[in-house]
């Protein structure tokens, strides 16, 4: 492979910058479109628990870079950034970014392919949330037959 995979999604939120990023700082808003419990915001420096219980899955995330309403990069077992973009008609334009993946060219392409679903779904899951205050439910309804039994 000649050059490292990239995972790129975008989408536009119609909601003020303000709102779309806390709704990935605080996970009160974020469990309502992407994982079920986190530890804590993400705060420059520190390490938060986030879990998708139905899958029995968790991840410790590193927040190594936060710049309020413009950026927040995180360390995920691969690198995210998430860029914000405030638009004049009080819109957000989102791109979440993943590369630095991890293993040999097939994991790697194989992290990028499952990120990039992956963070399309989150996207689609925030927009429904903030604009419509509807919880879609995508993660959880992504692989069903994969959810711990209870």
């Amino acid at each position: 492979m000649s050059q490292a995979p990239v995972a790129r999604v975008e989408m536009l939120i119609r909601k003020p910058v303000q709102e779309v990023f806390e709704a990935f700082i605080d996970p009160a808003i974020t469990t309502k479109f992407w994982f079920t419990k986190g530890s804590g915001r993400l705060v420059e420096g520190a390490r938060v628990q986030w879990e998708w219980e139905m899958y029995g899955a968790s991840a410790e995330i590193l927040v190594k870079a936060l710049e309020v309403n413009k950026r927040i990069v995180i360390d995920f077992g691969y690198h995210v950034e998430w860029t914000f973009a405030a638009q004049a008609d009080n819109t957000t334009f989102v791109t979440i970014t993943s590369t630095e993946f991890r293993g040999s060219e097939e994991e790697a392409v194989r992290q990028a392919l499952d990120a990039t679903e992956g963070f399309t779904i989150v996207l689609c899951g925030l927009k429904a949330y903030l604009e419509h205050g509807i919880q879609l439910n995508l993660v959880g309804d992504k692989a069903p037959y994969a959810h711990r039994q209870k």
